[in-house]
């Protein structure tokens, strides 16, 4: 036993020097108490990145394949009325929506940006007065309503009963319609809403899905017209032609909202200085998973913008006034990753930065004691002479 003991004796690396040998100085004390403060100092700035949370960063290609992209926006224009815009959507495989009705939402603004009324889709409700049958005859106390389609129809027994349904028939045929002619139209008074509406705003909110391909998302004045091939625009039959799409972009984003992530576009605002025309936002969508410290994750996106405004006279096809949102998919993915720092790690810099600060306060301390040492030998060699 006793030579297990002297062989771990002889083992010792931090030989003992009797306190007989000890020499204290001032200069020694003051370098304790700073190398002391500074270990605490790094010590607590160390464990303050221990415990705050750190954010990698990766970039991978994307291998994702079809799927749908959710586009969330909200659009105050304040120069345009609600009853004069239209929301639709179509991507590079041919999908179109035209006049997007699910999940939209028009707020009625004044000039000072008050909101006077919020409707979620449509413009009201029918106000039946005796309205015109499809057999040309007014309704009767015993009758069914079936209005008429005015020629759109697609079957003998198809009924259009409102404003709205003429509408669409019209739109599926590609023709045009004029609204002050339609039975269903001026009993709904969509002229006469639409003209109390002058001088209002309107800001439009909501979401929709669309395929996870390149395509646009576009808020026009007037309504879509789908012909084979081709994309048109009704214009309601009002005289005022000239609009201001001046407008601000409260919220776009596509997909769930990112911690830590601000969508570039998020309180844009555009004035316009001369009537009619299209602004367009042409916007490349990275897909973008974000995992946190607890392992859950948010498959989303972030995009970056540029932006362009194509006046009447550049405007070949001749567009409908409004803002156009065109987006293409970038082919890399960002990932962020949340993480703590290994407690290993965090163990590895406090002895790093235990020992080095005693290691240079020792070299700092013994180049002080010697140079002290020097000059007071000097100083006795002199008063010797």
């Amino acid at each position: 036993m006793e030579r297990v003991v002297g062989r771990l004796r002889n083992l010792d690396a931090y030989p003992k020097v009797n306190e007989d040998f000890y020499s204290r100085t001032f200069s020694g004390g003051i370098i304790t108490l700073v190398s002391s403060l500074a270990i605490v100092l790094l010590i607590v700035s160390e464990l303050g990145l221990y415990l705050h949370t750190v954010t990698e960063t990766k970039l991978v290609v994307d291998t994702s394949r079809g799927g749908k992209l959710r586009i969330h926006f909200n659009v105050s224009f304040p120069n345009v009325p609600c009853s004069l815009l239209s929301v639709d959507a179509m991507d590079i495989m041919g999908e179109r929506h035209t006049d997007i009705k699910h999940n939209i939402f028009e707020e009625r603004i004044d000039a000072h940006g008050n909101v006077k009324e919020v409707r979620p889709e449509g413009i009201g409700a029918a106000q039946l007065e005796r309205p015109l049958q499809k057999h040309g005859g007014r309704l009767q106390h015993d009758e069914k309503y079936c209005g008429s389609c005015f020629g759109a129809e697609t079957s003998d027994d198809e009924c259009c009963n409102s404003c709205e349904e003429v509408r669409e028939a019209y739109r599926k045929k590609g023709w045009g319609l004029s609204d002050a002619l339609i039975d269903q139209c001026k009993r709904e008074n969509f002229i006469q809403r639409v003209n109390e509406e002058k001088g209002e705003g309107c800001t439009m909110h909501g979401s929709l899905e669309v395929n996870r391909v390149a395509g646009n998302l576009h808020l026009v004045t007037g309504k879509s017209l789908q012909v084979p091939g081709i994309q048109l625009l009704e214009m309601l039959s009002l005289n005022d032609q000239s609009y201001n799409i001046s407008h601000k972009i409260n919220k776009l984003s596509f997909g769930d909202p990112i911690p830590g992530v601000v969508n570039p576009l998020d309180g844009a605002q555009w004035v316009q200085e001369k009537p009619n025309g299209i602004y367009q936002y042409f916007i490349k969508v990275v897909p973008t998973v974000y995992t946190d410290i607890r392992g859950h994750t948010i498959q989303s996106n972030q995009f970056s913008v540029t932006e362009h405004y194509k006046s009447p006279e550049e405007d070949r096809f001749r567009s409908s006034p409004g803002v156009f949102f065109v987006y293409d998919l970038s082919p890399i993915q960002v990932t962020f990753t949340e993480h703590h720092t290994p407690f290993l790690h965090f163990l590895t810099h406090i002895c790093a930065i235990v020992g080095g600060i005693f290691s240079v306060a020792g070299m700092v301390d013994s180049f002080v004691y010697h140079g002290q040492k020097a000059i007071r030998k000097k100083v006795d060699l002199g008063k010797l002479r």
